[in-house]
């Protein structure tokens, strides 16, 4: 199936070059706001800690490697199970691509769910930066 594999179930990723220096993307990805966006509001991420967020997702700090990757665990309150979330930036001609990475999803429909969550991430760390 689309978006399956064989080692770590449904995956989907979400990537965008954006016109911003990887230092001002890492800093708004990793700002109080912008974790909101992308985790939930009230997480505070330490490499190898647990975080919950104020509506009660959890999860765990897997590594968390400055201008690089962030890699955790994370399980909304309402599910049953934990996915593995990803943020990297990577540079290139004064340029930065940010992409987010879930796997360990449980089907194609949380997959495609997850894909239009990504999407909607994606355009509101952009419209944080271009507020910036």
């Amino acid at each position: 199936m689309i978006g399956q594999t064989k080692d770590v179930g449904f995956q989907i990723g979400v990537s965008k070059t954006l016109p911003f220096a990887p230092e001002a993307v890492w800093a708004a990805i990793m700002s109080d706001e912008g974790i909101a966006l992308w985790l939930g509001k009230g997480a505070t991420l330490v490499k190898g800690q647990s975080y919950e967020t104020a509506d009660g997702t959890v999860g765990e700090v897997r590594s968390l490697n400055e201008l690089d990757r962030v890699r955790v665990t994370w399980r909304p309150k309402d599910w049953d199970h934990e996915t593995t979330v990803q943020i990297a930036i990577s540079a290139s001609n004064g340029k930065t691509r940010l992409t987010f990475h879930q796997e360990r999803m449980t089907g194609p429909a949380e997959r495609e769910r997850q894909r239009e969550h990504w999407r909607r991430v994606m355009a509101d760390v952009v419209d944080l930066l271009t507020a910036k």
